[in-house]
């Protein structure tokens, strides 16, 4: 059953002092930090974050219970809510004075319900009866205020990500007026309303904030909405209701996940998938929104996987009283003390543990049979190559082996990815090398995901390795060969001369010279130096390849270098130099490297021949047959009076 956890807590989780050592303990979704508060005296507190920079332990005076608690970004200012009137501030930057100084809302009457840091010196004080955006000026210990809005507000919500605040405002609290923060500006977006479930009158719903989460899939911000099972309607359960909020136009309700089931949820994103929490069955669901399973406008998504438990976690025993021996405690998962944040954070407060929720992707492989619906989940998450890699070879070698279709959908879905990655790299050298334009500044440089699986990728983590399989049928592997090949063709990508290699040796590997033949007179496989070398090296085993190299370098019409080459390599002295005169190119070839392949023939009459070529080819050009300086054929020249004599050397033409 372990091996069907796809969802884990992280390994290092942030550890603070738990809820029964402590007065109150926060969480800043901003700074990802947590803040262990005790009071008495002086009030003591801890911030612990992701990482040793971002904790530190500091003591302020007493002036009554903190209600909120926050550090702005990059831990320069603090700023400690302890009444519905007034904030106070302290500074944390370096050689600035260590002073509190406070600040009321200005709107009479009104009561803060909290705040939130927009950038490390604003920061937005949320009322109930508007908002007032402030810039906080720590030299002066003052704040200056940026502009306010005055809207009746029930609660709000803050994502860090986007800088987006959300007021709930009306008295179902069901209409929402978001504003977007941007370096000292404030700007409203376009209100929206959740549809609450009917009821019976004269009974109202309210919408709660526990219902609502905003979080980026992506990169694109939505609303969620837990919207329980209503007994009024035929729903078979709960759902949650995702609401598209762009920048700018308006909100639209675009997604609803079917939970099929009532009771407590909780909500969180992790690497683009929603995962919906269940507390009485203790167990996880998770949601692609972009697997469409279109139903009239709106998007309606059923689990991608079946219902798992979060995998079991244990708690190293701490403190003094704790034996080297003694064994970790199960932590209780799904506990009623856990706390969820977005987009991927659970907190225990009763245990002071912070986790970072993870999905693993391995035991997805074997809860989704369906390998093309697979291949669109894995393709968009982050850590995704070498799983993808794993269910090439896996589909090739086991279940579906002899399944060519699958194998086909499979590759297509990999080659599509890969297309768009080449053509974006492609649009963005283009842009580069025209020089600099408005059109060109757009361009960024695009980001090579883990989804783009290349032939590389392909050839070194999967075929080559399957076509070694003794088990598999020589058929089938030559097959899925073509199939690849057959499938980068149709997205007009490249084919690289390892893939053409891969299917020539497997063929020659089982005697299968025919097909071989067939595959390069139809030009199946695609002419290329590397490949003719290839065929060459083949003549041993198969002698026709030796011409079928031959002909496949001609018809390259670069390769008249190789050409000669190759027939030197195998002797065939006077082939070669027939083959450079049908080109045209006898009158610029090296003499010596001709000569040195003749002597090596021992053959003294071809070795006279070539000799004789050369000669008259230097009476035609320099109207003298001897051999330059600087063409170094001393050797021969000596060689040729040795064996036929100084008088067999070509005289110069007299006048």
């Amino acid at each position: 059953m372990s091996d069907e956890y796809y969802l884990e807590l992280s390994d290092n989780p942030v550890q603070f002092e738990n809820a029964s050592s402590v007065n109150n303990v926060f969480f800043d979704e901003a700074n990802k930090q947590v803040f262990a508060v005790r009071s008495g005296g002086a009030t003591g507190v801890v911030v612990k974050g992701p990482d040793d920079k971002s904790s530190v332990a500091f003591r302020m005076d007493d002036k009554g219970e903190v209600k909120c608690i926050k550090f702005s970004l990059g831990n320069k200012i603090l700023a400690v809510q302890r009444t519905t009137k007034s904030v106070d501030f302290m500074n944390f930057i370096p050689d600035y004075p260590y002073l509190e100084f406070s600040h009321e809302c200005k709107t009479k009457n009104a009561n803060i319900l909290g705040f939130c840091w927009t950038n490390w010196n604003e920061i937005v004080f949320v009322t109930d009866q508007g908002i007032e955006f402030y810039q906080v000026l720590p030299d002066k210990r003052t704040l200056k205020l940026l502009k306010s809005q005055s809207i009746n507000v029930n609660w709000y919500m803050y994502c860090p990500e986007t800088a987006v605040l959300l007021l709930s405002t009306t008295v179902q609290g069901n209409v929402l007026q978001p504003f977007a923060f941007k370096s000292a500006t404030m700007s409203k977006m376009s209100k929206f309303e959740i549809e609450l479930p009917a009821v019976p009158k004269p009974a109202k719903l309210s919408l709660s904030e526990r219902d609502i989460a905003v979080a980026t899939i992506y990169d694109q911000l939505y609303v969620m909405y837990l919207k329980h099972h209503s007994r009024t309607t035929n729903s078979p359960g709960a759902e949650v209701v995702l609401y598209h909020l762009p920048r700018e136009g308006t909100c639209k309700k675009t997604n609803v996940l079917k939970l099929n089931t009532t009771g407590k949820f909780a909500l969180n994103v992790v690497d683009n998938l929603v995962v919906v929490h269940h507390q009485s069955s203790q167990t996880s669901l998770i949601y692609d929104i972009k697997l469409r399973e279109l139903d009239g406008a709106l998007n309606v998504h059923q689990p991608v996987l079946p219902a798992r438990s979060i995998n079991p976690y244990k708690i190293p025993r701490s403190g003094p009283a704790a034996a080297p021996s003694q064994a970790p405690v199960p932590c209780e998962l799904y506990s009623s003390s856990w706390s969820v944040f977005q987009p991927d954070i659970i907190i225990s407060a009763s245990e002071g543990y912070l986790w970072y929720l993870h999905v693993k992707l391995q035991p997805t492989l074997n809860l989704l049979q369906d390998k093309g619906k697979l291949m669109d989940f894995l393709l968009r998450r982050r850590d995704c190559k070498m799983v993808i890699l794993s269910v090439c070879s896996q589909m090739l070698t086991e279940g579906d082996k002899g399944n060519l279709s699958v194998v086909a959908t499979v590759f297509d879905k990999l080659n599509q990815v890969y297309k768009e990655y080449l053509d974006a790299e492609q649009a963005y050298t283009a842009a580069m090398e025209s020089g600099p334009s408005r059109s060109s500044t757009s361009y960024k440089r695009p980001v090579r995901t883990q989804a783009v699986i290349d032939q590389s990728d392909m050839y070194t983590h999967v075929l080559s390795d399957f076509t070694e399989k003794k088990e598999v049928k020589h058929k089938f592997i030559i097959a899925v060969l073509m199939e690849y090949i057959r499938s980068l063709n149709q997205f007009q990508i490249h084919v690289q001369h390892y893939l053409y290699e891969l299917v020539i040796k497997t063929l020659v590997q089982h005697n299968l010279f025919y097909m071989l033949h067939q595959f390069l007179q139809y030009h199946v496989l695609s002419d290329s130096k590397p490949l003719a070398c290839l065929l060459l090296s083949l003549e041993s085993t198969y002698p026709a390849a030796h011409q079928l190299s031959l002909d496949m370098l001609k018809r390259l019409s670069t390769a008249n270098d190789e050409i000669v080459e190759v027939l030197l390599s195998k002797q065939q002295v006077l082939a070669a130099l027939r083959f450079i005169r049908s080109v045209g190119a006898h009158d610029n070839i090296s003499a010596r490297k001709f000569l040195d392949a003749a002597r090596q023939t021992n053959d003294t009459m071809l070795f006279y021949t070539i000799f004789r070529f050369f000669e008259q080819r230097n009476m035609r050009l320099r109207g003298n047959p001897g051999f330059n300086q600087g063409e170094h054929c001393e050797e021969h020249v000596a060689y040729f009076k040795q064996v036929f004599g100084e008088n067999a050397l070509m005289k110069q033409a007299t006048a």
